[in-house]
């Protein structure tokens, strides 16, 4: 099972290729995708990114997770989350959103079993 293409993305939006959704922010992962709910674990720019967004993806079986902090970097990306991939042996990429997305696609048309949360505004 191949991780799905972003198909484009632009300021609040986001299409995955084979989804009829459009989502503000989401997960992705081989074979699947769904929209990433800051509500369900209290994220928000200043606390950043937690472990507890990330374990769905991570118990899909990826490889690489990456992360894109927003089109203005916002989103903050604390060290233990960092630390919480690395101990699932799982690599990590923090980027621009943009630039996030890019290299996820590259990755995923490479067949790596890459995961990504992406967030597409601030």
């Amino acid at each position: 099972m191949s991780s799905p293409e972003i198909a484009s993305l632009s300021w609040g939006q986001m299409k995955v290729k084979g989804c009829p959704t459009t989502y503000k922010d989401c997960k992705v992962w081989p074979g699947g995708s769904r929209t990433w709910d800051w509500r369900e674990t209290g994220t928000d720019h200043s606390r950043g990114v937690q472990p507890a967004d990330l374990e769905e993806v991570v118990k899909k079986g990826v490889k690489t997770v990456v992360i894109g902090r927003g089109m203005s970097e916002a989103l903050q990306v604390p060290a233990s989350t960092v630390d919480y991939l690395k101990k699932n042996g799982v690599d990590v990429l923090v980027l621009q959103t943009e630039k996030a997305v890019a290299e996820y696609n590259a990755l995923a048309a490479r067949g790596v079993r890459v995961g990504g949360l992406f967030h597409s505004t601030c």
